[in-house]
């Protein structure tokens, strides 16, 4: 009889170690392969998930994908301006890669069955099962089809044996990426509850956060930021080295209640330096770059855009349709910009680029090149037509 076969997802957390065993004990799964995928977390993080699941299931993968989540996810996002409800987007973009790892695997090992650690209460959900099913894998998720609880998993996983990190006394489940650092649950889940400070790890409190303005300068190039404070770097070390230097000046915490996809309204708290900058210095140069029209549209793209990724629809025709559109704005969208970091906030100091639309002689007080006459005739047709109206009302 031939082997039941099931490639799980896997981070190394609390639900998707909680899953191995119950693959086999409730789903009768012979075999279960693991697959870890490196989008930028902790290299402990990445360890540890390695070596549990090498511990616990029949095979693993470690996957290093950070430079295609960077070159294929994050940079698209700059460019769009990728924000959903206010904040910049991380989980929501790695799900998808992340997915299309484990399909991979899953044809290699010639699995014809799936399996994440997502509840049915959130979005990831949807983000792993879009792709699976676009790809033709059966689908398992646990926690969602036997409706487990967390108290419940924790006391599983401790009959078990099954290492896990978070307790009833650490609740908090934490999810991140070189971009974003997500934290919820446990009192959390309570939109009146203050979090603790030793929730965060990327930021400081704006209380604790240098007395003085820290003044750093970013080049973009079509779209992509290039350099950091006049040195050239590779995505992954400029996004690290800006999460550090925006994270000690306390900018880039989140903490809001949003509309997931379900939806349900959940409390979610993110850290996300880095990003905070990037996407306000990238709007910022896009004004100075870009007509008034293409500003105004791509304002609509944008947030499209953002609720596809937000969704994981990577591969829904309109979103290849709004990558084409923004990629063709960005031609332009090259240059640099000054930010200051101050205390939890960010200010644009300046900006330039060689493809900049403003005219400072055009513009100038002092200067004669545009005839100011002329504007007396544009001036003369003007909101004719509300004129008009006011006019006739009057009779």
């Amino acid at each position: 009889m031939e082997k039941r076969k099931v490639v799980l997802a896997f981070s190394g957390g609390l639900d998707t170690s909680v899953c191995i065993p119950l693959l086999r004990e409730h789903y009768g799964f012979d075999e279960i392969v693991t697959v870890a995928v490196d989008v930028g977390q902790p290299e402990e993080e990445v360890a540890r998930a390695t070596e549990k699941g090498r511990m616990l299931a029949d095979n693993h993968y470690t996957i290093d994908a950070k430079e295609k989540f960077i070159a294929e996810c994050i940079f698209p996002s700059i460019k769009a301006n990728g924000s959903y409800e206010g904040y910049p987007m991380g989980t929501a973009l790695a799900r998808p890669l992340i997915a299309e790892e484990i399909v991979k695997v899953a044809e290699k090992e010639g699995a014809s069955t799936v399996a994440h650690g997502c509840t049915g209460k959130g979005n990831d959900q949807l983000r792993f099962d879009f792709i699976f099913r676009s790809a033709g894998y059966e689908i398992v998720a646990p926690m969602r089809e036997m409706n487990l609880t967390r108290e419940w998993e924790i006391c599983y996983a401790q009959e078990h044996n099954v290492p896990v990190s978070v307790g009833k006394e650490n609740p908090y489940s934490v999810d991140e990426n070189c971009w974003s650092r997500s934290i919820e649950g446990g009192r959390l889940e309570d939109p009146a509850f203050r979090p603790p400070e030793e929730i965060y790890a990327w930021t400081v409190s704006p209380k604790e956060a240098p007395d003085a303005v820290e003044e750093i300068r970013i080049e973009f190039e079509q779209g992509v930021p290039v350099a950091l404070n006049g040195k050239r770097l590779p995505g992954i070390a400029l996004i690290r080295e800006l999460n550090r230097i925006a994270g000690r000046n306390g900018v880039g915490r989140n903490d809001m209640v949003e509309d997931r996809i379900l939806g349900l309204k959940a409390r979610e708290i993110y850290e996300h330096p880095a990003a905070t900058v990037l996407l306000a210095a990238h709007r910022d140069l896009e004004r100075l770059v870009l007509t008034r029209s293409e500003l105004a549209f791509k304002h609509i793209v944008d947030d499209k855009w953002s609720e596809l990724a937000y969704m994981g629809l990577v591969h829904e025709p309109l979103f290849y349709a709004l990558n084409a559109f923004i990629d063709k704005t960005q031609e332009r969208a090259s240059g640099v910009v000054d930010i200051g970091l101050y205390k939890g906030s960010l200010s644009v100091l300046g900006r330039s680029s060689d493809a900049g639309l403003y005219s400072g002689d055009l513009v100038s007080f002092d200067s004669t090149t545009i005839d100011q006459n002329h504007a007396v005739g544009f001036s003369n047709y003007f909101g004719l037509q509300a004129r008009l109206l006011k006019n006739l009302k009057k009779c």
